[in-house]
């Protein structure tokens, strides 16, 4: 094992703590993990990230699942066109983009700089979320209501943005959830992790047909990950979640400029 694959492996247990810690964000890390530490193409390392990101998820579900934290008719109404955005992302418009997007004088935007730059773009977006989040708490058997179009409508953007960039998309997800669907964020949460894991998976089962997977390499860094989230969890009983958050939120700010800047010089 040479010090890239070990520091990736390192960046794995990473990811897994920072999301059982603060429930959400540490997908954010998993696409600049593949790229710039494992040197993976940034097409496959956004599908690897789907699989991480969802089987990561798919562990902290289960257990939000067993503390009544899941709204699983929330997560039904959100999920379905999420599925279906995601989907057709990863299955169709993703292979359909052109190597070379446009090219200006002696500047040429290709297809994987141009999917770094997006994700930048989104890094960035999430990073304010995590940094402002001043969310009211309200208890966990709140009343929920439903603005079926506007959730649907979410829930379709969120899926092609997951599926362009391989996150987990949590940021835009649980506001959705406590603004259109009036949960409470414990539940929020909660509810983000089941919609992210499935979805996730579902893109990456459209990358099946066009990418070749390796498999034993991410079986490992995606056990890794799993272990993480269970230490993340453990240690959320001594480490105050708002304020780790809003730190990591300034981390993830740094981790997007300096991707648009190595990007695009």
């Amino acid at each position: 094992m040479d010090y890239y694959t070990l520091l990736g492996y390192v960046g794995a247990l990473i990811i897994g703590i920072i999301l059982g810690l603060v429930g959400g964000g540490g997908s954010i890390l998993t696409v600049p993990i593949f790229v710039y530490v494992l040197g993976t193409n940034p097409i496959v390392a956004t599908a690897y990230s789907l699989f991480v990101v969802g089987s990561v998820a798919l562990v902290g579900a289960i257990n939000n699942l067993r503390k009544g934290l899941v709204d699983v008719r929330t997560a039904i109404v959100f999920a379905i066109p999420a599925f279906i955005g995601v989907y057709l992302t990863r299955a169709f418009l993703i292979p359909a983009i052109p190597d070379v997007l446009f090219t200006v004088g002696d500047f040429t935007l290709s297809k994987d700089t141009g999917i770094m730059i997006f994700f930048a773009l989104i890094m960035l977006l999430a990073s304010v979320s995590m940094i402002r989040s001043r969310r009211e708490e309200k208890t966990i058997n709140s009343d929920v209501s439903y603005n079926y179009p506007i959730i649907l409508i979410e829930g379709l953007i969120v899926g092609v943005v997951t599926g362009i960039v391989g996150a987990g998309g949590g940021f835009l997800i649980i506001p959705a959830l406590v603004l259109l669907a009036k949960l409470p964020m414990k539940k929020a949460v909660g509810t983000s992790l089941l919609i992210i894991a499935v979805k996730s998976l579902i893109g990456f089962i459209g990358d099946l047909q066009n990418i070749e997977i390796e498999w034993s390499f991410l079986l490992v860094f995606t056990s890794i990950s799993i272990v993480g989230i269970f230490l993340g969890m453990y240690l959320s009983n001594f480490i105050e979640g708002k304020k780790l958050k809003k730190g990591f939120g300034w981390f993830v700010l740094l981790m997007g400029i300096y991707i648009l800047g190595r990007e695009l010089v």
